[in-house]
């Protein structure tokens, strides 16, 4: 059985309050309208999921709710070293993932997230937006063995992408 990483990069964030901590930044309107528009493209899909994985970053955080919210789930997983972390921190992640999870969607944040996408996968992707989702598939039925360059990209899309199905 393969295994499919969805990468979302949170929506939109709101720059508003510069008092604010990073970690601490809420999504902005676009963002809030974003989210669950990418959340329809999924289910138009038929992508369902096992898992859903996020940065507790509160821009990450609001996004994989819109996410839950559409697909009626109410369980996401934090995963806090997924905040600010580079490819090599990313990959430790996916493979911790629990094995009886064949899709798992994972929100975070850039440019880590792009950097993964290429590295994991053929993707020739110079960024990916906010809101983006970058869906690689693995030829394995244990996470542990993902590694660079052993995934496929499936699909790339993100909302200024008026070439959807």
């Amino acid at each position: 059985m393969a295994k499919h990483l969805l990468l979302v990069r949170h929506g939109k964030s709101d720059w508003g309050n510069l008092d604010l901590k990073d970690f601490d930044r809420p999504l902005n309107k676009r963002g809030k309208e974003n989210a669950p528009e990418m959340a329809e493209r999924l289910i138009n899909r038929g992508f369902n999921f096992d898992l859903i994985v996020s940065s507790p970053a509160k821009r990450a955080k609001s996004t994989a709710k819109f996410f839950a919210e559409a697909y009626q789930v109410n369980e996401i997983k934090y995963e806090e070293s997924i905040y600010e972390a580079n490819t090599i921190t990313l990959l430790k992640v996916i493979n911790g993932f629990d094995d009886a999870a064949d899709t798992v969607i994972m929100f975070g944040h850039n440019p880590g997230f792009t950097d993964l996408a290429n590295e994991l996968s053929n993707a020739d992707i110079y960024n990916i937006p906010t809101a983006g989702m970058v869906l690689i598939s693995f030829p394995y039925d244990s996470w542990r063995i993902v590694s660079k360059g052993t995934g496929d990209l499936v699909f790339f899309d993100y909302p200024k992408n008026s070439d959807e199905m």
